[in-house]
């Protein structure tokens, strides 16, 4: 890490593929040195493009559900402060809650949740010290829903939307911002990683996750509270709120229970 440049630094997890990716892109092209994470080797494949576009970056190849894999990604900071936080690092795992593997399910909680929130914990803390910090954490629509089929998933996810609107009225007036992105389908690898292929939420048109990441990195320049991708996803939101829950897991289930690809 370059210890004398002037540029802002911005840290990125879950930034080796997808919508972690495209905002990391963004952070470089924006003229953002970087910090960047998630538990795969294509991390560095990643680095390298990032390093083209004339940023100094940091990449850590690490398992973001741990806090030793937080503590990694911190300390590849070096001491230099961290003007932007885009925690974006999770994924999901379909199929039914009984039928999936207990330690599989609490890999979801650990790194949507804990690894989420314990990064949150360090970085903010030293922002407010500070004065001065923009934090973007990548919540979903998902959170809104019962996710039959999805259950551990949108439960993480409702969580961390309200986790952010909590945590940015505690920062009030604190010179530091949260921001929380609520995608809905979005053209990643995450529905493979979740082993969701076969079924009708897989195999749907998806937004792109490049436009994903740009509504998500202007709001947060912003300052705004939330931004929500899309004006479908804004509809679903919208009609989440006065449909009963069980309709709502009902309804869910149609598009990610296993074998509903053909249907």
């Amino acid at each position: 890490m370059n210890q004398t440049s002037k540029k802002p630094l911005a840290v990125v997890t879950g930034a080796s593929s997808g919508i972690g990716y495209e905002l990391a892109l963004i952070c470089a092209q924006r003229g953002f040195d970087l910090v960047i994470a998630a538990d795969r080797p294509e991390i560095h494949g990643a680095a390298a493009r990032f390093r083209e576009l004339g940023a100094t970056v940091a990449e850590v190849e690490t398992d973001l559900s741990t806090t030793d894999g937080v503590d990694r990604v911190c300390a590849a900071a070096e001491g230099r402060p961290i003007d932007a936080l885009l925690a974006n690092a999770g994924h999901g795992l379909g199929r039914g809650f009984l039928d999936q593997d207990f330690s599989a399910e609490r890999h979801v909680l650990d790194t949507n949740i804990t690894g989420t929130i314990y990064l949150l914990h360090k970085v903010a803390r030293d922002m407010r010290a500070r004065g001065a910090g923009r934090i973007l954490v990548t919540g979903s629509i998902a959170g809104f829903i019962p996710g039959s089929y999805q259950a551990v998933y949108n439960a993480t996810k409702s969580f961390l939307n309200s986790f952010c609107f909590a945590l940015r009225e505690e920062l009030e007036d604190s010179g530091v911002t949260v921001t929380c992105l609520m995608p809905g389908v979005t053209a990643t690898d995450f529905f493979q990683r979740a082993d969701l292929m076969d079924t009708k939420v897989g195999r749907s048109e998806k937004a792109s996750a490049q436009e994903v990441a740009m509504d998500g990195f202007d709001a947060m320049m912003r300052g705004d509270a939330e931004i929500i991708s899309g004006w479908r996803n804004k509809l679903q939101v919208a009609t989440a709120n006065i449909t009963p829950a069980q309709i709502l897991a009902k309804k869910h289930a149609q598009i990610t229970a296993p074998g509903t690809a053909g249907q």
